[in-house]
């Protein structure tokens, strides 16, 4: 997939977001969007945005439970390392985003209490070894796009991909709209 700023392979894809092709299958991906924390030539890694567990961080542990961070959000952030928190927040400023990835508590709870920053905890992640999400891009698995600011303040589920993918164009709009048993019989 090409962009207007060149390949993904010249820039890149940190700090974008991967949405789960419509025909996409696997459980761990179907209909998700990622937002891609680092990208390079050793692999991939980003957390799934769109699946809230319905906690906060409090929840998970007694250590959080006074903490700033306790109201935190949790989402399901992919199939590697599920136990594993990771915390990551990001804000726009100047037209730009800017993503802070792998937190620790004490900095997850001084960006929670500044104005105009998300923070949220993600139980695992999703990862790819070198080269392994180039050929899954080339295959059609997942659509690339750039953060918008709106976006990253929704919490929806399925919705977030929806919203995201009908975006990109009518017939990706009617893509998205279809139900989720297409293809599965």
């Amino acid at each position: 997939m090409r962009d207007r700023a060149g390949t993904f392979e010249e820039k890149g894809l940190a700090g974008s977001l991967l949405l789960a092709h419509p025909s996409m299958r696997d459980d761990n991906f179907r209909r998700t969007v990622i937002l891609m924390s680092t990208h390079g030539r050793d692999g991939a890694m980003g957390v799934v945005l769109n699946r809230p567990l319905g906690k906060k961080i409090g929840d998970l542990s007694g250590d959080f439970q006074f903490s700033p961070i306790a109201s935190v959000p949790v989402f399901r952030g992919g199939p590697v390392q599920k136990e594993q928190l990771i915390l990551a927040g990001w804000k726009h400023q100047g037209g730009g985003f800017r993503l802070f990835f792998g937190l620790e508590p004490d900095r997850a709870g001084e960006l929670a209490g500044e104005e105009g920053v998300q923070v949220r905890g993600f139980l695992g992640y999703a990862g790819w070894t070198k080269g392994q999400l180039e050929g899954e891009i080339r295959k059609n698995a997942w659509l690339v796009s750039p953060v918008a600011p709106e976006v990253l303040d929704l919490e929806g589920g399925e919705a977030l991909w929806k919203h995201l993918l009908g975006g990109m164009g009518w017939e990706w709009k009617l893509a998205a709209d279809e139900p989720g048993e297409i293809g599965n019989s």
